[in-house]
């Protein structure tokens, strides 16, 4: 966006964020007053204030990004940066150009509050400006990078076999053979880029990558924590020549751009090795490629540790021992519901158990289990593999995810026939699963014979502990939310958590096991409201009310639990 005149001062925002005191600011403004030179260099060098700190807090106040680090501030490097303005303009004001167009440049500064600077990029430029805030180190770095004759863009560039390329059209993407693009994918500057981008978003955190070619960009973005952030991404051309390089690692068609195409690979990084299922898509601009990172080392698969409430907890190892029955866990994508399962099967797993999964896809290998994955392409589907593990004298089986009827009735006949079957289902809560059940075809006393235990849970992101705030709500919403807990916590941002407020997703839940009472009223087709509140008064804690409890115990904010659940019926 471009960036707006602001009256702030580096010292106010500094003090604002408890990073400098009056004190200190007194200290640096007399020093600046002796030599001169920017405020913000001052206080670094007289060490009142790191650097990144510096960095991370201008960016919150103004509200503009940050780059995290040097690897991420690539200047486009097929539109002539380097004229806009001098090397030495950019040494003097920290200053680094990243990309142009008709209209706007975009910069990355050291001191966004430098509104002369930012005029007089306007008046070289004629274009509005739109700053990313970064550390004056990393930008004077990538000076050496744009500036300097032997660089790693520069050799990326070379990799590519391109020189400046003018993107204006969808078809800039076809013209290069197979063999050109396995050259340009093989090179040392590529493949040093992937491996940055890859181990960046590790060190994030991230659950996702996705890059996304767009009409004269590529964006680079992380989900961390369930939600997306931009990184500085790299130039246009080198798109084809990093996809490339990530279908070769996962073992797709490197020719194939016209259909969708799965894949995956590892990674060994620091003391563990880390899983990476990918996708990719064609778009009108490209292909879009989504890389799941899948980092077992940080998986904790102990129910113990998921956030289940004493009671939750007592329900559901209660409904996971049982011998036979049918247990779900429900919850839309990416509410953790597979991880929930994994515990389940850790909680069960021993040498007595023949414990075997269906799974699409197989997320997390795990010692001592049997795991297959789906192929329907070749007629494996979740029915016809159920199938076959019957026959193969199974005690637990877990299913990915009941689909349609024929899955639904084979897993409750194992479930009758003295089977645990453990599975997910897409409901909004736990009693949903009855009626989404009985709606696929699955007859009522079938469904009340073989049903165990009911799960649906969500996540929310966690405060981060160094940092989160205490503050007194209203007692408006107090009352509204049943809520007891004098002091309750808001997000604040520290080097902890990136500037955040939040670090880590924790789940919360509502627990059933089904009673003789629910399975009677399910056999009579009692309406599914009835059934609920016959849940509420046999014990089951709602959601929402669960994650309240968390609120108060600092865990999460009110705006994240509303966020994550919907009102009670």
């Amino acid at each position: 966006m471009p960036m707006k005149k602001s009256r702030l001062r580096i010292g106010e925002i500094l003090i604002a964020e408890k990073l400098l005191t009056d004190q200190d600011l007194q200290k640096a403004l007399e020093e600046q007053k002796k030599g001169g030179g920017h405020l913000g260099v001052i206080l670094v060098k007289m060490g009142l204030v790191k650097e990144i700190n510096l960095a991370t807090a201008l960016a919150k106040q103004m509200g503009l990004p940050y780059a995290k680090g040097a690897e991420f501030l690539i200047p486009a490097t097929d539109q002539k940066l380097e004229k806009i303005f001098s090397v030495e303009f950019a040494r003097e004001h920290a200053v680094l150009p990243l990309s142009r167009n008709d209209n706007s440049v975009k910069v990355a500064m050291a001191d966004p509050l430098d509104l002369v600077t930012i005029d007089s990029i306007q008046q070289m430029t004629r274009c509005e400006v739109d700053v990313i805030v970064a550390t004056r180190s990393d930008i004077l770095k990538q000076l050496d990078t744009l500036y300097g004759e032997h660089t790693l863009l520069k050799e990326a560039i070379a990799a590519s076999g391109e020189k400046a390329i003018e993107f204006e059209t969808d078809s800039e993407t076809k013209d290069f053979g197979t063999e050109t693009l396995i050259a340009k994918a093989e090179e040392a500057p590529i493949i040093r880029l992937v491996d940055i981008l890859i181990r960046q978003a590790v060190d994030d955190r991230a659950s996702d990558i996705h890059i996304e070619p767009m009409k004269d960009k590529v964006n680079i973005r992380y989900r961390i924590d369930g939600i997306l952030y931009e990184v500085s991404p790299p130039p246009k051309h080198l798109l084809l020549p990093v996809v490339s390089r990530v279908k070769i690692l996962s073992g797709m068609d490197i020719a194939e751009k016209r259909l969708p195409q799965d894949g995956a690979f590892s990674i060994k990084y620091e003391d563990r090795v880390i899983d990476l299922r990918v996708s990719t898509m064609p778009t009108i601009y490209g292909e879009k490629v989504v890389l799941r990172i899948l980092d077992k080392g940080k998986l904790e698969l102990n129910f113990r540790v998921l956030g289940f409430e004493a009671k939750q907890l007592e329900t559901i190892e209660s409904g996971f021992s049982r011998p036979y029955g049918l247990v779900i866990i429900t919850g839309p994508t990416g509410s953790g519901k597979t991880t929930t399962l994994y515990a389940g099967i850790s909680f069960l797993n021993n040498s007595k158990k023949n414990i075997v999964t269906i799974e699409d896809p197989v997320e997390y290998k795990l010692a001592g289990i049997n795991q297959v994955q789906i192929k329907p392409e070749i007629g494996l589907t979740f029915a016809s593999g159920l199938r076959a593990m019957l026959r193969q004298d199974p005690d637990i089986i877990m299913v990915g995810e009941i689909r349609d009827l024929e899955t639904a009735q084979i897993c409750i006949r194992a479930a009758l026939t003295g089977h645990l079957i453990l599975s997910t289902l897409h409901t909004n809560d736990a009693i949903g699963a009855i009626p989404r059940l009985i709606a696929m075809g699955v007859e009522p006393y079938l469904v009340m014979s073989s049903l165990n235990l009911l799960v649906a849970q969500r996540l929310t992101r966690k405060l981060c502990q160094e940092c989160k705030e205490p503050y007194e709500p209203e007692k408006e919403i107090v009352s509204k939310y049943g809520l007891h807990a004098e002091l309750l916590y808001k997000a604040k941002g520290c080097d902890k958590c990136g500037f955040l407020g939040y670090r880590g997703r924790i789940a919360i839940y509502e627990t059933l096991l089904a009673s003789d009472n629910i399975k009677q009223m399910v056999l009579k087709g009692s309406p599914v409201e009835e059934i609920r509140q016959t849940a509420y008064k046999e014990g089951m804690v709602p959601m929402r009310e669960t994650g309240m409890r968390k609120v108060e115990q600092g865990l999460t904010t009110i705006e994240e639990v509303l966020q994550a659940t919907i009102e009670e019926f």
